[in-house]
C-alpha cells in the first residue's frame, strides 16, 4: 500500500510560485506514474500534471508553460514547479499515483491519492 503526502502550499500573490511536493511510502516508487490534479471550490477535480514512470510529461492547456512536474525516484517524491500564479489556480491540489499508469488524465484512474494541499492565489 502506497501512502501520498503533498506538502509546499500556501498563500502567494499573483504572479509569485509555489513548489509542491508529494512524498510516497512503499517500494518501487520508480514503478509509479504520478499526477497532480486540482479542485477549486464549487468546481470538479480536474488534472494538472503527470509524469509517467518512464518520465514522460503531460498538462493540462492552462499550466503549459507555468508548470513544471518534476520526480526524483531516490527520494520517493514528486514535485509541482508553480511559477506565474494567476487566482485562478487556487486550488486545493492533490497527488496521485498509479503502477505503470499510462499517464490518464482521469482522477478515478489513480489508486493512490493524497489528502490535498491548499494553494491561494491573491491577486
Amino acid at each position: 500500500q502506497v501512502q501520498l503526502v503533498e506538502s509546499g502550499g500556501g498563500l502567494v500573490q499573483a504572479g509569485g510560485s509555489l513548489r509542491l511536493s508529494c512524498a510516497a511510502s512503499g517500494r518501487a516508487f520508480g514503478t509509479y506514474t504520478m499526477a497532480w490534479f486540482r479542485q477549486a471550490p464549487g468546481k470538479e477535480r480536474a488534472f494538472v500534471a503527470g509524469i509517467t514512470w518512464t518520465r514522460g510529461t503531460s498538462y493540462s492547456d492552462s499550466v503549459k508553460g507555468r508548470f513544471t512536474i518534476s520526480r526524483d525516484n531516490d527520494k520517493n517524491t514528486v514535485s509541482l514547479q508553480m511559477n506565474d500564479l494567476k487566482p485562478e489556480d487556487t486550488a486545493v491540489y492533490y497527488c496521485a499515483g498509479e503502477i505503470f499508469g499510462t499517464g490518464g488524465r482521469l482522477w478515478s484512474t489513480y489508486p493512490y491519492r493524497g489528502q490535498g494541499t491548499q494553494v491561494t492565489v491573491s491577486s
